[in-house]
């Protein structure tokens, strides 16, 4: 028995009569961010625990790991007179800064518009515009440029197909965090759906903090903003200063 099965083992002792249940497990449930972090893998894994023989159709899984929403202010750029001038503008109320779905199958096939209405699963449902001026009548392309920019820098992904699920009844998958990841609670949401429709759901979350010098520094641009900036400026001067030197030197030589 691997090390997986048996923690796998252990949740469905622990979880209540049910069903069909979400047992989960997180390899780690905190990332924490210093000045040499690339990135982090985040292996999901879990169980359905069931008191009812196996149904048909087949289960299928879909989980989502979201980051702090942010709100944004997307402007659209318009050539006037020969020079390009922002436009309208629309209010993006709430964009996650880091959005992931992983499937166990195409995304057709694990969940119904509807259904997506109802539990606000995908990429367009938890990214939302409001207060579009009235002069602004395709508000909504905003909001698909600011799903497009994060698709293209990879903060936006849909994965299909990269759950596995076996004997329908343990299942896992990887979600890559990449190194801009902003400070706070990642809710980590699971669905189980049968013919689209979601049957059970489960809901916690992933830390991410910065830690060392990155902590430091972050403390210190929002509790000591002038000493911060000052800082940056001495930083600034010594570096250019030290290149200037180094560029003297090699070219005396």
């Amino acid at each position: 028995m691997t090390r997986l099965t048996a923690l796998l083992v252990l949740l469905l002792a622990a979880l209540p009569a049910g069903a069909e249940d979400v047992v989960l497990g997180l390899s780690r449930d905190q990332v924490s961010i210093s000045t040499d972090f690339d990135g982090s893998e985040i292996l999901i894994f879990g169980a359905v625990k069931r008191e009812v023989p196996i149904a048909e159709p087949p289960l299928q899984v879909i989980v989502t790991v979201e980051g702090p929403d942010q709100r944004l202010t997307v402007r659209r750029k318009e050539r006037r007179f020969g020079i390009w001038v922002n436009a309208d503008a629309v209010e993006v109320d709430a964009a996650p800064s880091f959005y992931a779905i992983a499937t166990s199958a195409p995304w057709e096939e694990v969940i119904t518009h509807t259904e997506d209405l109802r539990h606000g699963i995908s990429i367009p449902r938890v990214t939302r515009s409001v207060g579009a001026p009235m002069t602004v009548l395709d508000s909504q392309n905003f909001t698909r440029a600011v799903i497009r920019i994060n698709e293209n820098s990879g903060t936006y992904a849909l994965n299909e197909d990269t759950v596995t699920l076996r004997e329908q009844t343990l299942f896992d998958t990887s979600i890559s965090m990449p190194a801009n990841l902003t400070e706070g609670a990642y809710p980590t949401r699971i669905f189980l759906t049968r013919e689209g429709k979601v049957v059970s759901s489960y809901s916690t979350e992933i830390e991410v903090r910065k830690v060392g010098l990155e902590r430091w520094l972050f403390t210190m641009s929002r509790e000591q903003p002038l000493i911060y900036g000052l800082m940056s400026l001495a930083i600034a001067i010594a570096a250019g200063w030290g290149a200037s030197a180094a560029f003297r030197l090699v070219r005396g030589n």
